[in-house]
């Protein structure tokens, strides 16, 4: 689904009138079919487009918390559809009037209140998994709650993490400017104060030929590493929304960040299914839902795999028992005697899956000191390193003074 602005011509008694009106369907088609039935003519049609300052508006931790928030004391008195229609109505501010335009468009055309946050494209899936759980289980003024503190749970993830690789970032970046501006005056300098005596001559051209491999290594791999980061960065930030696209298939194969995004993908998911349980909501639907929670493609294929196992006959509890789970989740799966028991032992595997991600973030974070360290401790070596070619060529320089002299 897109929204578009649409240049629409009717035909009057007094002539050409042409207005424009905002649409929220999947294709350009679909839209003129919507002009045509209402007796106009398409002149231009163009995707709805955000601000560079409106999209980080509406992607910010701060934004999204008061977006729901405000649904929720709203749907104290009127269902959460209403409340969230009042809301955009009651905005006042132009550029929070476009952020909302889609949602706007949505709830008018009768879409209900979960498809509206999704078309405002500001959510991702762990947050919009919780709120469908709870709306499929007529409980989303309860839900939430629960989708904010995972809203800030992340936030708070998201800046230890940035915090910490931004204060190591800055001392790598130090030292790499220090050995890009430095290199070539200091190998350029021992180029031209060689000594003179054959053997150590060679000697000194080994060493002064390492210290340059070593310094143009270190280089190229902290620009390499820096730009990767950067063109990951960027990439999730245009891809925000989608499931899977070429750089987060790249990001998912390193070992400890790809389980540190599975871990999350299983709690969001385990943790929406079971609230759908204790809803009553059906199981084939709250697979289906729990397969849409995640934007880790191996946890999506575990719920959609469950739902076809179940489809064939199989026993609910042989259907989720199996990998990506470990051992110990299977175990509480082999539990199993009854439906009444899965959304317990649901929760209970996303707490388990919670509490694995905190312990791979921190190990994250502290391998990102170690590996910054080893770089540092690296590029200091080498400037040790530096300081004996340069006692090598000193010493020869004096020796030649000496016997000049002499």
């Amino acid at each position: 689904m897109q929204q578009w602005i649409v240049e629409i011509a009717f035909a009057t008694r007094n002539g050409v009138r042409t207005q424009e009106e905002s649409f929220y369907l999947p294709t350009r088609h679909d839209v003129r079919n919507a002009v045509q039935k209402m007796g106009g003519h398409v002149l231009s049609i163009r995707p709805h487009e955000r601000t560079p300052l409106e999209r980080i508006l509406a992607r910010s931790t701060w934004w999204q918390v008061q977006l729901l928030r405000g649904i929720q004391f709203r749907s104290t008195a009127t269902s959460p559809g209403v409340a969230f229609w009042n809301m955009i109505e009651s905005e006042t501010n132009p550029r929070r009037q476009n952020i909302l335009a889609p949602a706007r468009e949505a709830l008018s055309r009768g879409l209900g209140v979960i498809d509206a946050l999704k078309s405002l494209n500001i959510f991702d899936h762990g947050t919009l998994s919780i709120l469908s759980a709870s709306e499929r289980a007529n409980k989303l003024a309860e839900g939430i709650p629960h989708a904010i503190h995972s809203i800030t749970q992340k936030r708070k993830n998201n800046q230890a993490i940035m915090g910490t690789m931004a204060w190591l970032g800055f001392d790598v970046f130090t030292i790499v400017q220090s050995l890009f501006w430095g290199k070539g005056m200091v190998i350029e300098w021992f180029k031209g104060n060689a000594p003179t005596d054959p053997d150590e001559l060679e000697k000194f051209n080994n060493v002064v030929g390492n210290l340059e491999l070593t310094w143009n290594v270190l280089i190229y791999f902290a620009f390499a590493m820096g730009a990767f980061m950067a063109w990951a960065v960027f990439s999730f930030i245009l891809n925000r929304g989608k499931t899977d696209w070429p750089t987060a298939r790249i990001v998912r194969k390193i070992p400890l960040i790809g389980g540190y995004l599975r871990d999350l993908g299983f709690s969001d998911s385990m943790a929406a299914a079971a609230r759908m349980l204790q809803g009553h909501v059906p199981i084939s639907d709250t697979l289906e839902e729990s397969s849409n929670a995640t934007s880790v493609p191996e946890v999506s294929l575990y719920w959609s795999d469950a739902k076809e196992m179940l489809s064939r006959g199989i026993s609910l509890g042989t259907a989720l028992d199996k990998p990506p789970l470990t051992k110990a989740e299977r175990l509480e799966l082999a539990t199993l005697s009854d439906l009444d028991q899965v959304a317990t032992i649901m929760i209970a595997i996303a707490e388990m899956r919670t509490q694995s991600s905190k312990t791979k973030h921190k190990l994250i974070v502290w391998l990102a000191f170690v590996l910054t360290g080893l770089y540092l401790a690296l590029a200091f070596g080498s400037a040790i390193y530096a300081l004996t070619v340069m006692n090598m060529s000193m010493d020869s320089m004096m020796g030649g003074l000496l016997e000049g002299a002499m």
